[in-house]
This record gives structure tokens, C-alpha cells and sequence, in this order.
């Protein structure tokens, strides 16, 4: 990026480093699968998530922190679990015009 850019373009490069961040978050199956999960069993924490996914509880928190940096899923937590549901607000900007209108001549 050039000292000339305008405020414009330096406010698409952040929305694109934004959505950088949740595609690479989306982009491996086991986060899918988690995300899938969640989906359809609601709010878990990471001891009943863990089994269902195959993995330990280290390795599936690793996975579960990256969807949560991306703002993919949410975190509630009570007393000492963390239970985490998918952030549908989120995933609906994903998949909807907002992401869209990026990509359209006139939007």
C-alpha cells in the first residue's frame, strides 16, 4: 500500500483483511465440521463437543479459538466451561449480499 492511497481503499483493504480472516477460519474441514455440528446440536462445550469431532480437547480448543477470532461462533462462559454455538449473525453475512456487493460493478 502507497502513502497515496485514499481513505476508500484503505477501508476496502481492511474489509478484505476481515473477510481474509473468516474464509481461513472456514477453510478446513474439521472447522466445517465443528461449524456443522454446531449447527445442528445448538450451544456445546468442549467436553461434549471433543468426542464428536474426534479430537482432544487441546487440539479441538485450538480449532474452536480460530472460529472465534473470525467472530464465526460465540463463547459463553459459566463458572469454569465455555460453551460455544455458532454466530449465525456472522454466518449470514458470509453467505449473503453484504460479502456479494464486494464483488458487483454497481452495488
Amino acid at each position: 500500500m502507497t502513502l497515496n492511497n485514499t481513505v476508500e481503499d484503505i477501508e476496502t483493504e481492511k474489509t478484505f483483511e476481515k473477510y481474509e480472516a473468516k474464509f481461513k477460519a472456514i477453510a478446513d474441514k474439521k472447522r466445517l465440521q465443528i461449524m456443522n455440528i454446531l449447527t445442528q446440536k445448538g450451544e456445546m462445550c468442549v467436553c461434549d463437543l471433543a468426542p464428536l469431532v474426534e479430537m482432544t480437547q487441546s487440539k479441538l480448543s485450538y480449532h474452536l479459538k480460530l472460529l472465534l477470532d473470525a467472530n464465526i461462533i460465540t463463547k459463553d462462559t459459566r463458572g469454569t466451561w465455555s460453551y460455544y454455538k455458532l454466530n449465525q449473525i456472522e454466518i449470514n453475512h458470509l453467505l449473503s449480499e453484504e460479502l456479494c456487493c464486494l464483488f458487483r460493478p454497481s452495488c
